[in-house]
């Protein structure tokens, strides 16, 4: 620092400079050093080099600090106190909502504990996801192996390899949201494992494998990995059930000491199983009335979709995300056929239960067990779309694929068949993956998923309304209006529909009919905040405010983060003199969403109302980085600076303003006064405050008294007081006649003024 000492050019760069430079890059081994001429720009050198290197736009900023007066720092980014969480641990809070509240969609904690790691490793990369979910599948079918090995199943290598490349589990992993399916399976199939591993299932272990010390950790180890699979998906409850199935299978017999190893996995099974149904109906669509079909109905369509699944499980063609809803008739006697031939099917191969029918008739019941909880008897969502998706047999059809791999294993054992044994295995997969490459090709985007969809079920009106939900997004409106209108005539109570149509009729100039659609939704679920916030839209472009002002409230009470309806909402209180109330719906918003930049605009003008004119002017500026565009912020910028008699700073946002916009009248007006009347000699330019103020005296019509008293500075700051004086006198006039009294005695003071021929500087 001594080098630096004595020098008095501190803006170029000089020999002493460098001189200090070369000595702390060597003391300090490093490459480069820069000088700045304060904190400010260091402060800005340093986030646009750390921006540079890391290629990320985001800053962490110490709360409450000084960081030079460098915008982005200067603006508060304080979260409200309920949501910062412990210091120490500021995830904790997320992690706190996940599991120990209701706010999640379903209460699987682990599945969304596992999604919010991914964010934080990929952020909104959906490759990340994707990668984790194959994974996860490549683990599950690895543990299959080891699973059906333990079993002593022939075949178990095929098992698992069909397993791992079998189409019907494509849904499954190329869908992230199906995370809870393949997180759900790696548990499971560990509990499976840890517990046949506790289990002995010789006759002899019969009365001690309940007690005998080497068990007991890897019993308990399966019955913590069962919470932990129930905890990503329930739809694995009935496990307990194959595990009194595979002590039969594997003994002949189920005993008492079998009933006990099970009963924590039945009592995990039910409390978890309740919770999942309480959390479906609290925070799910309500699908007891979506599904007003009776039990004999429902009975009726689970052994359609057993032989359903089965079919998919051996031929897996023609796989679509909304397979056809079948319309099962309760009274005629064939809608039981399927669900009779299954009974005969376990009637058979119990006749043959100590031989060939033994290991046929466990696949079977593990298949049927494994499909109870999608089977129609329990209400799910989706099943108002379809009652069977491919994703629901994830956890079954490892019991058909187990038991096809054995037979062709064990089929092949000598001469040209042990020969033919790998090839045909390896052609199998071969097949398989193919497909499996093909299906996966729809996952690519969502018109690739919902386009085949269509054209294989044209009923299924969910994917009229995703692709139209996707064409709308591309600004495709005719065509997306097309598919809405198809979603609603094949099904008219579809709210989500309504929603969209409306929003596009409205885009199109057709208020009366997107006001019809609204309502429609709305008397089908009255719980849409989206589409109270868009019908409150649309009634305060009419002119209705007050019933505008309902919907965005309702819409804030069914969603309070809701920071649209809360910008909007303050909009029309700040119109009623409201500004307290206004301000703090403004102040919620960009707390919600701190890239709002109409909030940010709108909360500057209720801090301006307030006086708060540095308040003010921060709020405007941050608008203004979010959108440098943004003409009214600029505006009222340049208005906040001109009151804080900045007059220099305000006059660039003024002149940038009319840059965009000529005809603005206040900027022209404003911009003309400070070129009139500025304090700031440089700042002044009478023949262009003239030119200005002359404009804007046009535009208004020369009735606006402000405006004259602009134009009679300006023509006094140009030299021309005789126009300045009539202009004033006219002004005078002009604030009279609107009832401007207090206005009025001012300008005959200019008058006085310009009459001994000086110019007025405020």
């Amino acid at each position: 620092m001594r080098a630096v000492t004595g020098t008095v050019n501190t803006f170029q760069p000089r020999h002493a400079y460098l001189d200090a430079a070369e000595r702390i890059c060597r003391r300090f081994v490093i490459d480069q050093v820069r000088f700045t001429n304060s904190g400010t720009e260091s402060t800005m050198y340093a986030v646009r080099t750390a921006r540079a290197a890391t290629g990320k736009d985001g800053i962490v900023k110490v709360e409450g600090g000084y960081h030079g007066s460098y915008d982005p720092f200067v603006v508060s980014a304080k979260p409200p106190v309920d949501e910062i969480g412990d210091a120490s641990d500021p995830i904790a809070h997320v992690m706190r909502k996940i599991w120990f509240s209701s706010e999640a969609p379903q209460y699987y904690p682990l599945v969304f504990t596992s999604l919010r790691l991914d964010y934080a490793l990929w952020g909104a990369n959906p490759a990340g996801y994707h990668w984790v979910n194959l994974l996860l599948h490549a683990a599950s079918s690895l543990l299959t192996w080891r699973v059906l090995r333990r079993l002593g199943t022939p075949g178990a290598w095929l098992a698992a390899a069909v397993f791992a490349v079998h189409p019907v589990n494509v849904e499954t992993v190329a869908w992230i949201s199906q995370r809870k399916n393949a997180l759900c399976m790696v548990f499971y199939l560990l509990s499976l494992l840890l517990y046949l591993r506790s289990d002995d299932p010789s006759a002899e272990a019969a009365s001690s494998r309940t007690t005998h010390p080497a068990s007991r950790l890897p019993y308990w180890l399966s019955v913590v990995a069962f919470i932990l699979a129930l905890l990503s998906k329930t739809a694995v409850a009935p496990m307990p059930l194959v595990l009194l199935g595979l002590a039969w299978w594997r003994r002949g017999r189920v005993t008492t000491a079998d009933l006990w190893r099970a009963a924590p996995f039945f009592g995990a099974a039910l409390l978890l199983g309740i919770l999942t149904v309480w959390f479906e109906h609290l925070r799910v669509i309500p699908v007891d009335a979506a599904r007003a079909d009776s039990f004999w109905c429902r009975l009726a369509g689970a052994g359609w979709a057993v032989w359903f699944y089965l079919y998919k499980a051996a031929l897996p063609l023609s796989l679509i995300t909304v397979y056809p809803r079948w319309q099962i008739n309760p009274s005629n006697p064939l809608s039981y056929l399927p669900g009779a031939l299954l009974l005969a099917a376990f009637f058979f191969l119990w006749r043959f239960r100590r031989s060939w029918g033994r290991p046929c008739l466990f696949c079977l019941f593990y298949y049927v067990a494994m499909l109870l909880p999608v089977l129609g008897f329990a209400n799910i969502g989706f099943m108002i779309y379809s009652r069977v998706a491919d994703h629901w047999q994830y956890f079954a059809i490892i019991g058909p694929i187990a038991l096809a791999a054995g037979w062709f294993s064990s089929s092949f054992k000598d001469g040209i068949g042990l020969r033919l044994k790998v090839p045909a295995a390896a052609a199998l997969v071969l097949i398989l993956s193919g497909l499996t490459w093909r299906q996966s090709l729809r996952y690519e985007d969502e018109e690739a998923q919902w386009a085949p969809t269509l054209a294989q079920n044209p009923a299924a009106w969910i994917a009229h309304h995703q692709l139209g939900s996707l064409l709308q997004a591309r600004g495709r409106n005719e065509e997306a209006l097309a598919h809405y209108v198809a979603a609603l005539k094949l099904h008219p109570d579809f709210a989500r529909a309504h929603n969209n149509l409306g929003l596009i009729l409205g885009q199109q100039g057709r208020p009366a009919e997107a006001g019809e659609h609204f309502l429609a939704a709305l008397r089908i679920n009255p719980s849409l905040p989206v589409t109270h916030y868009l019908l409150g839209g649309l009634l305060d472009r009419q002119g209705r405010a007050d019933e505008a002002g309902v919907h965005y409230q309702a819409a804030l009470d069914l969603q309070p983060d809701f920071p649209e309806a809360c910008n909007d909402l303050g909009g029309i209180l700040a119109a009623q003199n409201r500004w307290r109330d206004a301000a703090d719906l403004f102040l919620r918003a960009v707390r919600l969403k701190p890239d709002y930049a109409e909030a940010h605009n709108n909360l500057g003008t209720a801090y301006m109302a307030f006086g708060r004119l540095d308040e003010a002017a921060t709020e405007f500026g941050a608008a203004l980085r979010i959108n440098p565009d943004y003409a009214d912020a600029r505006g009222n910028l340049g208005k906040a600076l001109y009151y804080q008699r900045r007059g220099p700073e305000a006059a660039a946002h003024f002149a940038a303003v009319l840059q965009s916009n000529p005809d603005s009248l206040e900027a022209m007006d404003l911009l003309a006064r400070i070129r009139a009347t500025s304090t700031d000699a440089p700042s002044r330019n009478g023949p262009e405050a003239v030119q200005l103020a002359v404009r804007a005296a046009d535009l208004s019509g020369h009735t606006n008294g402000l405006v004259l008293d602009t134009l009679a500075a300006a023509y006094a700051e140009a030299g021309r007081f005789a126009d300045a004086v009539r202009t004033a006198e006219d002004a005078v006039r002009q604030a009279r006649a609107a009832g401007q009294t207090n206005l009025a005695v001012q300008l005959a003071e200019r008058v006085k003024l310009y009459q001994s021929q000086k110019p007025f500087h405020e």
